[in-house]
């Protein structure tokens, strides 16, 4: 065969061969490009059922249309030969790289798994199943990219049925019970098989394994897979779930379909690898109050948060936040299950009584895995005794997690942040309003705290509350001016002249600077805070934010983003942030994902809707755009800051659809301040002036973007759409020489 040419293809090397044909190498003569052309062999060709198996593959595999599906150029039939054209693919089969390459990577194989399930998701939309999935049906070509080979087995719905119930069709390693069992598949046969597909990349063993086939069937009808983390320590949680749910053996309790399964992959993760050792974990639940005052709630969220505070310098021991912790109080959910859902291994406990002077305080540790208690205990004292108390509590955690405290960690547990009882109480309460927010709220936290450094003097926890305080009202308050900011660093220069080495006052001032429009000076203050305290979730969420929306250094970002999630998981806020990096970073999907996360959290999907028009926009789903929009000014006004968005929303649309008139009147001088005036989005009006061409604006915008410290490069100069109308503009060219040179020079 080699040598031959047919039709006006000339065939140039055999690729291999397999049940369903033998696959040539080829050129075609005539359009002068080479391409992969599969024969079916001719003993097959005489049978009349196998010829038409072998039109509906080739009828399914030419319809669809995928970046991940190998691309089917024509079907052809000459002297009682039948072959198919497709394109060539250069590279190596996904079965040689889980054999002869080593263990993949945890990044490549996820990479691979979401690229796999994009194409069947394509195929599957159009009504085709695949039926022999397995990892020497896929390809890998030269640049990394995941094709879908063979859809041999392929069955349309609605087609000819041209396999009877009772037959077996694909390989025996891969086959889902069903198909196993003869019995009528659907695109679920298909989630199965990527499962097993999935389980070799990750450990280069097959699930049900065994020395033929009928031991392998047996294995699959009969037995439970060993869980991919026993095979391999570093493989994540939510992975290796994710693999066990695609091989449940009923095809009722697998996923639906691969939109839940990219979901799944697609979502920022939020935990740590089952087989790292290194590092324990440890959630400290709220500490119920049991006192006859149900105001004296304050009192026992303070002792949880001190405690939080007093584990969180120890190294090597992870402690979910705060904020996080939070999200159980009053819960009715089992130790396990909360857990399991922060992915720790250790729980904490307890319950507070406050009557007048007295105390009473119990404590809880528990092995959540083993689901057994390492240690429990009950104190009794008064208001004098807390200090003593919370800081044995810590100690007994830390006795019975087996650590061993270095001094700095010793002498930093057995600090007094607040050494006076009565001025604790005062910090406690003034924390309980911060929290809420309100402006009465932040009214009575300023009283407080002022009431708490009378009575010890300055002090470096009151004064980062009342630096926190102000901070509140930049943001949230209506004060974002200079004279609120002088607050805030007033009283962080308090906290350095009392703690020269202090991560609270380093990120204070980084905020400081973000506001001021210094993304330069803001990294440098949050880099020293995150030495000084690697895991302070403010400073991992600003941190990242600067490496990733304003100086576009992803990889860093990513880092920052990562640990923060594992430590603060359930943080609304956290979402948005990494959602607008996601969207400069060009991840799309993930960025969707992650304002849903937000929407889901926080009750609220403002910015959902802000940035999704954006991403819409970017993804060419104009549609989407003008529904998101219109629902945003057909709702009901949700506050300033939403009506501000959708002002600006509504800006965007009509630029989109050239409408400038339109666009202009939609858009309030208050909207364009908002935008104007924020650290991480100011882009967004280079795009709306660019869409209505207005070239001066919009390169107004740009500039004063740079300024602020905004040299996202790769993103100002290439990822952005929407600036066709300003890209070959001189001044554009000039400003974007300027950016690369300080993107390639930022400091790490």
């Amino acid at each position: 065969m080699v040598g031959k040419t047919i039709l006006h293809y000339k065939i140039l090397e055999k690729l291999g061969e397999g049940g369903m044909g033998v696959v040539y190498k080829a050129e075609d003569i005539k359009l002068e490009r080479t391409v992969a052309i599969k024969f079916l062999p001719r003993q097959i060709t005489a049978n009349s059922e196998e010829r038409e198996r072998f039109k509906i593959e080739a009828k399914a595999a030419a319809s669809l249309n995928h970046p991940n599906i190998a691309t089917i150029h024509a079907i052809e039939e000459v002297d009682g030969d039948i072959f198919i054209v497709m394109e060539y693919i250069k590279g190596k089969e996904l079965k040689e790289l889980t054999t002869d390459d080593g263990e993949l990577s945890i990044e490549d194989v996820t990479n691979y798994a979401t690229q796999i399930a994009e194409g069947l998701k394509a195929a599957h939309e159009k009504d085709v199943t695949h039926r022999d999935i397995k990892s020497a049906n896929i390809m890998i070509t030269d640049k990394g990219q995941i094709k879908i080979m063979d859809f041999g087995l392929a069955k349309v719905r609605g087609g000819a049925q041209v396999t009877k119930v009772g037959t077996t069709l694909g390989t025996a390693a891969y086959m889902s019970p069903e198909q196993a069992q003869g019995m009528k598949t659907d695109h679920r046969t298909d989630i199965w098989a990527f499962g097993v597909v999935l389980y070799e990349m990750l450990s280069g063993q097959m699930p049900f394994p065994g020395d033929y086939e009928q031991a392998v069937i047996y294995s699959i009808l009969n037995e439970e897979p060993k869980s991919p983390n026993q095979l391999r320590s570093d493989v994540p949680i939510s992975l290796d779930k994710l693999i066990l749910k695609t091989l449940e053996k009923d095809k009722e309790n697998r996923y639906k379909n691969f939109q839940e399964i990219l979901n799944e992959l697609k979502a920022p993760s939020n935990e740590i690898p089952t087989g790292v050792e290194s590092e324990k974990s440890i959630i400290v639940l709220p500490f119920v109050n049991m006192s006859p005052d149900p105001d004296q709630d304050y009192f026992s969220d303070g002792l949880t948060e001190e405690i939080i505070t007093d584990l969180s310098q120890i190294q090597n021991l992870l402690v979910i936040s705060r904020s996080s912790a939070m999200t159980f109080k009053g819960t009715k959910k089992k130790i396990k299950e909360i857990a399991k859902e922060v992915n720790v291994q250790y729980v904490l406990e307890g319950s507070v009584r406050k009557a007048g002077n007295n105390l009473r305080i119990t404590a809880q540790l528990i092995d959540a895995a083993k689901d057994a208690h390492l240690w429990a205990e009950k104190y009794k004292g008064t208001l004098t005794d807390l200090f003593d108390i919370q800081e044995e509590v810590s100690r007994k955690i830390v006795d019975a997690l087996r650590f061993k405290l270095s001094v700095e960690e010793d002498r930093k547990m057995a600090e007094r942040a607040i050494d006076n009882v009565q001025a604790y109480e005062y910090y406690v309460h003034a924390r309980r309003e911060i929290y809420r927010g309100s402006e009465e709220g932040l009214k009575r936290a300023l009283q407080e705290l002022q009431l708490g450094l009378e009575i010890v003097g300055e002090n470096a926890l009151l004064n980062k509350g009342m630096a926190e305080v102000y901070l509140n009202y930049y943001e949230y308050g209506g004060e974002a001016n200079e004279e609120t900011l002088l607050n805030v660093e007033k009283y962080a220069n308090k906290i350095i002249a009392l703690q020269p080495d202090s991560a609270d006052s380093n990120y204070l001032l980084g905020r400081i600077e973000r506001f001021r429009g210094s993304a330069s000076k803001a990294a440098k203050y949050f880099k020293k805070a995150y030495a000084l305290n690697p895991d302070n979730t403010d400073v991992l969420l600003f941190l990242g934010a600067v490496y990733g929306i304003a100086v576009g250094k992803t990889s860093l970002a990513e880092q920052m983003f990562k640990r923060l999630l594992e430590i603060d998981p359930f943080t609304p806020f956290n979402y948005a942030v990494i959602g607008v990096f996601q969207t400069v970073a060009g991840q799309l999907e993930k960025a969707l994902l992650s304002f849903k996360k937000m929407t889901k959290l926080a009750q609220e999907d403002m910015f959902e809707r802000f940035l999704g028009v954006y991403i819409y926009a970017w993804q060419k789903r104009y549609d989407k755009v003008y529904e998101v929009v219109d629902q945003m000014v057909n709702q009901k006004s949700q506050g300033q800051m939403y009506d501000l968005i959708t002002e600006w929303c509504l800006f965007f649309k009509y630029a989109l659809q050239g409408e400038k008139l339109k666009a202009l009147d939609a858009e309030s001088k208050d909207a364009k301040e908002f935008i104007w005036n924020d650290p991480d989005i100011p882009w967004m009006g280079i795009c709306n002036y660019a869409l209505i061409n207005e070239k001066e604006e919009a390169l107004h915008w740009l500039e004063h973007v740079i300024d602020r410290g905004f040299i996202n490069y790769p993103f100002l100069n290439e990822r952005i759409p929407f600036l066709e109308n300003i890209r070959n503009t001189p001044r554009f060219k000039q400003l974007m020489k300027r950016v690369k040179y300080e993107w390639e020079n930022f400091e790490v």
